[in-house]
């Protein structure tokens, strides 16, 4: 057994400040964060997988096909299906974190995630036969899992055609985002953008 992600990296000082978020980031110990989808039928069971691992899920997605952000993505089937690539972008993007704050990396990715999670979104409600978008508080689980999801999405536009490779794109996104950095970091940027709209339909 091992105390330290993918043997590296001591998780038992790791601080969560946001104590919604709190409860839904697992930061259990292991050496290769697969649970192998044990997890995907219990109800939250998600709460339960490593948030490691669930990032290198977020990774594993195919191209939108569109434009997100005024970017299209095609990535062509490089990284759907491929777990132990992800992993390893994960892992290498974090010693990417490593050498350039001096910190633990991933009190640093847990900076990030509270930095880029929402706290309000807008739902589409219809009442005789009239749709209008009404705000609303978010989840806790929902929150992380929007987080999780704007910073990968950044990372893969980071690297999509560009002589960034995918391990640099997400390590800069984890950094921009634990700094708050409003101009280099998406999700920070998509976080504004969803808390803005639900301001305005308050």
């Amino acid at each position: 057994m091992t105390d330290k992600i993918f043997g590296k990296y001591p998780v038992d000082k790791i601080e969560i400040k946001d104590l919604s978020l709190a409860q839904n980031i697992a930061l259990s110990p292991i050496l290769v964060p697969h649970t192998f989808g044990r997890h995907n039928k219990k109800a939250l069971g998600k709460t339960q997988v490593n948030v490691i691992e669930r990032l290198a899920n977020k990774l594993m997605r195919g191209g939108t096909g569109e434009k997100t952000s005024g970017k299209v993505i095609r990535t062509k089937g490089r990284m759907q299906g491929k777990k132990l690539r992800a992993l390893k972008v994960v892992e290498d993007a974090l010693g990417i974190v490593e050498e350039q704050s001096k910190e633990n990396p991933i009190q640093v990715l847990i900076k990030a995630l509270e930095n880029a999670a929402p706290r309000e979104d807008v739902t589409r409600v219809s009442h005789g036969g009239v749709s209008y978008q009404i705000a609303v508080d978010i989840s806790a689980t929902r929150r992380l899992d929007m987080a999780l999801r704007n910073m990968a999405l950044a990372a893969l536009m980071g690297a999509f055609n560009k002589p960034k490779s995918l391990q640099q794109a997400l390590a800069d996104e984890i950094i921009s985002t634990a700094k708050n950095d409003m101009q280099a970091s998406y999700a920070i940027k998509k976080r504004d953008e969803t808390e803005r709209m639900a301001r305005s339909a308050r």
